[in-house]
């Protein structure tokens, strides 16, 4: 162990002091000769959901005006938030979803809004948007260049067959009034995704897969008539939890490029009052079995549909409108960029958050819309992590999570994100290009989850233009306001990420390091690292 790293970051971040044992050395070799997966440049997504304020859970009823149907367009930091990312995909659709009428002209009763009635479908009525606030909704996506995908109703026309189940074909009829509404005040609707947790076994409503994959040509016959020679929007579908079994038969039915995007749900951390989310999120073992559900539906798209993309639609963590305690706190970022990076390694094309705003698991705060830290955390992953997905081999305690990707900046460049999941233990983290690099006996390596043998030598990550010693890195090192993981305040190189006096998203600046010095990442926290000139050659293409 070695004391001279002190000296090696600035002093504004770095703890103190630090003790040998108080941290332990890691390796990172980043494989950069080639990409094995990709995303897309709106990869980051946040929802608007359909909940009204009469949504509780747990005794609290979290979503105050927070709904497509009731949220303040108006608020400057709304549209200020939304901005920031230049462009934002913002996914509109909820559990809602599939009880929504559209107020168009031939809609034959009033357009009213949802309202609680005993046994309704999630405890509410049917309820409608009026096509005045559809343009007021579309006039902030356009303001702010926001990239839209609509959940359209996809239980209209149907009936319930018995308890959960619902038979007979898809009534498209408003879906398509309201979608020639959209194309006459020519809208840009990035996609069309039809209906909400109807897949499998379904969350409150199921429909078999063979009248769904159906309903998915007749939808994509629609867009074609709507959109002419015109770009023509994406078809996304189920948006609900992944079923093997129901997923395959919606692409064996629906056909060769009807569909577009598999969407799929992932609320993994437990229901929203249960203690034991906080630990969940700083398992490392806990977090690492959603791979296996990424994994199953890339391969499940390999062999039924290759035309098609998986998407994560929807994910808050923890369920029924996320923690209270957690999920609007710097410990729920833990969770939130693992399932980024996790997902990103199995070509994940878009991951879109619940929500942007209302729950507990918004971006932004419910009533005062100031970012949670979890929004920042999304905001550095937009503008640092690149399309390419680098894969890695690592040394060192499991605790240490690392993802790897083409930077976003420069050609050639990396940008690594790290996440210290441990209590008390820092990593000291070196980071090597694998040029060069042999691989034999000695200490362990793990290669994205399969276990090799050690090092028997390193070469610099950069080769010739790092030896100088001049070549900088930028460092971007996240942690809890007092230490507290339960903060609403996130820390951004020791210093609190808050608007500016204007209202304004505060500017994400980073520390420049020496690109030959080890990276040090303090016991529960997290760090970007951009290397401008790693020369990566698959990021160079």
């Amino acid at each position: 162990m070695r004391l001279w790293f002190l000296f090696l970051v600035p002093l504004l971040w770095l703890p103190s002091p630090i003790r040998s044992e108080d941290y332990s050395d890691v390796t990172v070799i980043v494989r950069g000769s080639e990409t094995i997966a990709s995303t897309s440049d709106e990869f980051v997504c946040a929802t608007i959901d359909w909940w009204p304020p009469e949504k509780c859970n747990y005794d609290q009823c979290p979503w105050g005006r927070a709904s497509v149907l009731n949220l303040d367009l108006t608020n400057p930091l709304l549209a200020k938030a939304i901005q920031a990312f230049s462009p934002l995909r913002i996914r509109v659709g909820g559990s809602l979803q599939d009880q929504v009428l559209y107020g168009t002209p031939n809609l034959g009763s009033p357009c009213d809004p949802f309202t609680k009635v005993s046994g309704g479908l999630f405890g509410f009525s049917q309820g409608c948007i009026t096509m005045e606030r559809w343009d007021a909704i579309n006039d902030l996506f356009l303001n702010t260049g926001a990239v839209v995908t609509f959940g359209l109703n996809a239980l209209q026309g149907r009936q319930q067959i018995r308890s959960g189940v619902w038979g007979g074909a898809w009534n498209s009829s408003n879906a398509r009034e309201f979608m020639e509404y959209t194309v006459s005040m020519n809208y840009p609707i990035d996609s069309w995704e039809f209906g909400n947790e109807l897949s499998g076994s379904g969350i409150g409503a199921s429909v078999d897969a063979e009248q769904y994959g159906k309903d998915l040509v007749e939808l994509q016959a629609i867009i074609n008539q709507l959109y002419g020679e015109s770009r023509k929007p994406l078809v996304v579908a189920p948006g609900g939890f992944y079923d093997k079994k129901w997923y395959a038969k919606l692409l064996d039915v629906s056909g060769p490029n009807v569909l577009n995007a598999m969407t799929h749900h992932i609320y993994n951390l437990g229901a929203g009052n249960d203690p034991q989310v906080p630990n969940r999120i700083l398992n490392p073992q806990y977090l690492s079995r959603t791979s296996d559900t990424f994994r199953d539906l890339q391969l499940t798209i390999q062999r039924h549909g290759p035309w098609a993309a998986p998407w994560v639609g929807e994910a808050g963590g923890a369920y029924n409108s996320g923690s209270r305690r957690v999920s609007n706190t710097f410990l729920n970022s833990f969770w939130y960029l693992d399932q980024l990076g996790q997902s990103a390694k199995y070509d994940t094309k878009v991951y879109c958050r619940q929500t942007l705003i209302g729950g507990n698991y918004g971006l932004l705060d419910t009533d005062t819309f100031v970012p949670n830290p979890d929004y920042y955390s999304a905001l550095l992953w937009h503008r640092i992590m690149g399309k390419g997905v680098l894969s890695i081999d690592i040394s060192g305690s499991s605790y240490l999570r690392a993802y790897a990707h083409c930077g976003k900046q420069k050609v050639g460049g990396v940008a690594l994100l790290l996440l210290n999941l441990h209590r008390s233990m820092g990593f000291m983290v070196s980071i090597r290009n694998d040029l060069n690099v042999d691989l034999a006996e000695g200490q362990g390596i793990r290669r994205d989850n399969a276990f090799v043998h050690g090092l028997k030598r390193t070469v610099s990550w950069v080769g010739s233009k790092a030896s100088d010693g001049l070549e900088k890195r930028e460092e971007y090192h996240l942690s809890a306001k007092d230490g507290n993981t339960f903060a609403r305040t996130m820390l951004l190189n020791g210093a609190p990420l808050e608007l500016t006096e204007d209202g304004d998203i505060p500017p994400l600046n980073p520390v420049q390091v020496s690109v030959n010095s080890p990276i040090y990442v303090a016991p529960l926290s997290i760090a970007f690292v951009v290397f401008p000139d790693f020369e990566a050659e698959a990021c160079g293409r």
